[in-house]
């Protein structure tokens, strides 16, 4: 054989090398659309039911498995709650005796089941101005159930007692009275005019409507000792009037009445001579019978 085929024949490259690659290049051209299939199976939001199968049963079971004991800590700690409610409502439950107030004394009826106010011929009335108007006055009295429950005698207990001796009656039994008589929203108090603001002092009057209908003007006042104090003191000036305006309806009459004052001030009311920690003044302040809580910066003088 001569030399040039034999390395023709070393150096040529066979057909099974050949083969072989081919092989393996189809092989790999048939296995890239199934990997790329395979990724995008995997890689993508929506699984397909064969692969979502699984974990959903999966799933299931492990809730099965986790429900009895959720369950229990559920109700454990329902009734958790509940010894810790029943506790709370044991604790807070207001005694029988403080607890005086409620719809039993509400003894407003509307027989017409209207509060709105009407004319003769039916047509709903024009609200006057109450700035200027005394619409109503005198028109009509108050029912017997009305007037009963206004001149009722006040609870002792009610009455509170200021340190310089003076009593009062809280602003909020004057409007329980009013809302037990009258109904909520069946009342009012109208401002007559503008604030008149002072040096030390507030002024301001005002108008209780009762059903449409004009009731008492009082001037409302409260003192006041700084700039910051002044919003306070109009307020104050409102509950001033209000006392004022029931007083011509017989709410509270007994705190006008100077034999009651006299009266309740030897059966119910203590003095205590008090001295002033820094000046060291002494002077006597009043307080209910039982009821002795001197204020900073006075102490009770021994």
């Amino acid at each position: 054989m001569p030399l040039h085929a034999i390395t023709a024949k070393a150096f040529a490259p066979s057909s099974a090398m050949l083969l072989s690659r081919r092989v393996v290049s189809a092989a790999a051209a048939r296995a890239l659309p199934q990997r790329t299939q395979f990724a995008a199976r995997f890689y993508s939001a929506d699984a397909s039911p064969e692969a979502a199968e699984p974990a959903a049963k999966a799933e299931s079971l492990a809730s099965r498995r986790l429900k009895p004991k959720s369950a229990a800590t559920a109700g454990s700690a329902t009734s958790a709650s509940r010894a810790y409610n029943s506790k709370s409502v044991q604790s807070s439950s207001v005694p029988p005796e403080l607890a005086v107030y409620g719809t039993a004394t509400m003894i407003y009826n509307d027989p017409d089941n209207s509060t709105e106010s009407k004319s003769t011929n039916g047509d709903a009335t024009l609200v006057p101005d109450w700035t200027n108007s005394f619409h109503g006055i005198s028109a009509k009295p108050v029912s017997k159930e009305q007037f009963k429950n206004l001149v009722t005698p006040l609870d002792v207990a009610d009455i509170e007692v200021k340190p310089d001796g003076i009593l009062y009656l809280p602003e909020i039994k004057y409007r329980r009275k009013l809302n037990e008589t009258f109904g909520p929203m069946g009342w009012g108090l109208i401002p007559k005019g503008e604030a008149v603001v002072g040096s030390s002092i507030v002024t301001r009057e005002y108008a209780l409507i009762v059903d449409g209908r004009f009731v008492s003007q009082a001037q409302g006042e409260n003192n006041y000792f700084g700039p910051d104090q002044l919003p306070s003191a109009v307020e104050g000036c409102k509950s001033n009037a209000l006392m004022r305006c029931c007083k011509d309806l017989g709410i509270g009459s007994e705190l006008w009445d100077p034999q009651f004052l006299r009266w309740f001030r030897k059966t119910h009311i203590e003095e205590v001579w008090a001295e002033h920690t820094v000046t060291k003044k002494k002077k006597i302040l009043y307080f209910k019978k039982g009821a002795v809580q001197v204020p900073y910066p006075y102490k009770v003088n021994k």
